[in-house]
């Protein structure tokens, strides 16, 4: 029997010829991401020897700007680790700073038949370059950046075949929340997406897919190589990389058809994402205070377009705050030469300096008590974003816009003429 692109990655990596669900494999890791909240007091360790310090980026991403003495002293101190160990990749605040899964997307930091990890759980957006990554905890970070190892207990995988084209006004974020509301829980498995529509789907959309499989409770997610992502990766692969296709007899735990044609508007509702998705009609007229666009997962220039176009003209609601946060310093430079924080400025949105930020519910948009917000960030679980009161729904940047212009939670076909 065949393997899967996760099983044949993670065999490369072991050095062994196949690997099987229930396999144990201890991989050599190929690229490593280390975040400012890796270099915080709270878990800071002292270390004496690096594997090989150029597989490995230091990207500050969740305290950016600092907004406390503790997370000053983080940057200090990742400062000193960058400079002891001549770490060449190195992403501080400033023109090259964006949230580290989106700078590995930009700096070809994921390459096809990579494995990378970061101690952050949202490292599976590398996924979308057909590699194997994946969040892992401190401890075990230590252990890649000293020995270059660390292991992964194989599961089954679950392939996703895309036909079809997005229609209007929808999102690769609704097409997430078609997956957990559909079909639910991955947990201890893989997620492989392929398929004719693939090539419908532009890499910031693989990357909103990837990323929202930490959500799912997938191990990994992958998609396939194509032409689309060979032409991402032309000038930002800095080394040699080889595509890895699943075989054609690979074993999969299911396999499902997903008709990007056929998908709509959806929200998840707060507190969770399996299993809590409903269309945007069913919630509508549900008043909020905030609305939050930008994460790793949709903080995309793609996604900044689509809130511009829905703004245009409108001006925000009063009593709703409108919050846009880049993922990218880069991505935030490239909206604003093409009208797009012109836009959503005008509206009334504020516009931050790429970070985690709000979705983490760290700083530039903590919620109060007993507040309702829509967001399109990664997680809409209770406290997530600040007081274990508020109420946050999850949906796609352009619904988020729309609310945000209605004061209410809205589809977005209310403002791009394709309302339902």
């Amino acid at each position: 029997m065949g393997m899967t692109i996760i099983e044949k990655i993670l065999a490369r990596a072991s050095g062994q010829a196949k690997v099987s669900p229930g396999d144990l494999a201890v991989v050599e890791v190929d690229s490593v991401l280390m975040l400012d909240t890796n270099f915080l007091a709270v878990q800071r360790r002292e270390v004496l020897k690096l594997h090989d310090p150029d597989k490995i980026a230091v990207i500050y991403d969740h305290l950016v700007p600092p907004p406390d003495r503790a997370a000053a002293d983080a940057h200090a101190n990742g400062r000193e680790f960058v400079k002891k160990f001549g770490i060449k990749r190195f992403h501080d605040v400033g023109p090259d700073q964006g949230i580290s899964h989106v700078i590995a997307a930009e700096n070809g930091y994921a390459l096809p038949s990579m494995v990378l990890v970061c101690s952050d759980s949202h490292t599976c957006a590398g996924g979308a370059f057909n590699c194997a990554a994946r969040g892992i905890g401190f401890p075990d970070l230590m252990y890649v950046i000293t020995t270059g190892k660390t292991w992964f207990q194989v599961g089954g995988t679950v392939r996703y075949d895309i036909t079809g084209k997005l229609p209007h006004g929808v999102a690769a974020k609704d097409v997430f929340l078609h997956l957990a509301g559909t079909y639910g829980n991955h947990a201890n498995q893989n997620v492989e997406i392929g398929g004719p529509g693939l090539a419908n789907l532009t890499i910031n959309a693989r990357r909103t897919l990837a990323a929202m499989g930490a959500e799912l409770s997938a191990d990994f997610i992958t998609f396939e190589h194509d032409a689309v992502l060979e032409d991402y990766l032309k000038g930002r692969a800095k080394q040699p990389f080889t595509p890895v296709a699943p075989d054609q007899d690979a074993v999969y735990v299911t396999r499902r058809t997903v008709d990007l044609s056929a998908m709509k508007p959806l929200v998840a509702l707060p507190d969770s994402v399996i299993s809590n998705s409903a269309p945007v009609g069913d919630v509508a007229g549900t008043a909020i205070h905030q609305a939050f666009i930008g994460s790793c997962a949709n903080g995309t220039l793609e996604d900044l377009e689509a809130a511009a176009a829905v703004v245009n003209g409108r001006k925000v609601a009063a009593g709703v705050r409108l919050l846009v946060t880049p993922g990218s310093q880069a991505i935030y430079r490239a909206a604003l030469k093409a009208g797009y924080i012109e836009k959503l400025m005008d509206a009334g949105a504020v516009v931050t300096p790429a970070t985690c930020g709000a979705c983490f519910g760290g700083h530039m948009g903590v919620l109060g008590p007993n507040e309702t917000c829509i967001t399109s960030s990664t997680r809409n679980f209770k406290g997530r974003m600040g007081d274990a009161s508020a109420k946050i729904y999850m949906a796609s940047s352009a619904t988020v816009a729309a609310s945000a212009i209605a004061g209410t939670i809205v589809h977005p076909g209310e403002f791009l003429g394709d309302a339902p």
